[in-house]
């Protein structure tokens, strides 16, 4: 009868370990409360607690070990209505685990039918499990027809990101990438890699885009925790090549976590 599993209370958060760093961790423990809040449940811990107990499980594995790391809260109980949570009945859970990072090999994409909820439908401004339903059908409806993932629109039919990662073009030098608009979370590996390629030099415009922009794009990449930065090699029936912007986005990315650890 756990709430969580009857009605869907629980939230979560994605921080990786790899190569000995953790980077961004404290955002990864303060937005995984954020999202409980936001869930109308009660966070127990503090994110520098969330942090504390993260680095300390990191010395359990091998300093080589790349980890997932992921803070959790749920309801146990339901409210006095059934359908609501009892916030005092919220629980916590953090686990560390082995968990390989995606070689930089590239993957292919295509549309999905399925689209993104927004606020007013769902709680888009949470990292919630009652969201990830929908990201699953239309990965698999994806693989079901022979791709390894999918652009995912909002209800406009304009890109909100892919069934897991936010997702990136470029064309004529220039990196686009989805404007936050209520429907999709902007990724914390997302915002620090935008912020880098700026720092860079580099132009990155976050604007309205339809998947016809992706289909004529120079090159596409895609930022998300699992894997951080990664080329896509394949658009519909097109190929496309791991490009100099995506390269650099990703030397950038690599640079920062070694420098903040």
């Amino acid at each position: 009868r756990t709430h969580a599993i009857w009605l869907g209370s629980s939230v979560f958060d994605g921080a990786r370990v790899f190569e000995g760093v953790a980077p961004d961790l404290d955002l990864h423990c303060a937005r995984v409360n954020a999202s409980a809040k936001a869930m109308y449940l009660k966070p127990s811990m503090t994110a520098e607690e969330i942090a504390g107990l993260t680095r300390e499980g990191m010395k359990k594995f091998p300093k080589d070990t790349m980890l997932y790391v992921r803070p959790m809260y749920w309801a146990e109980r339901a409210g006095p209505q059934a359908l609501p949570p009892d916030p005092d009945s919220t629980r916590f859970a953090l686990t560390l685990y082995d968990s390989p990072m995606r070689k930089p090999d590239g993957f292919s994409i295509t549309l999905s039918p399925f689209r993104r909820p927004t606020w007013e439908t769902a709680p888009v401004d949470a990292k919630a499990g009652c969201l990830y339903p929908n990201n699953a059908r239309a990965l698999l409806e994806a693989k079901s027809r022979g791709f390894d993932n999918c652009v995912v629109c909002d209800v406009a039919g304009n890109v909100a990101e892919l069934a897991n990662s936010n997702v990136f073009m470029g064309k004529d030098g220039v990196v686009f990438t989805p404007i936050p608009n209520g429907t999709f979370l902007a990724g914390i590996t997302r915002m620090r890699t935008i912020g880098l390629m700026r720092d860079a030099g580099i132009a990155v415009v976050e604007k309205v885009l339809r998947y016809a922009d992706f289909e004529s794009a120079d090159e596409i990449f895609a930022t998300g925790n699992a894997s951080k930065v990664l080329p896509i090699n394949r658009i519909g029936e097109r190929s496309l090549q791991p490009g100099p912007l995506y390269r650099k986005a990703r030397e950038l990315y690599w640079a920062y976590a070694h420098s903040a650890a």
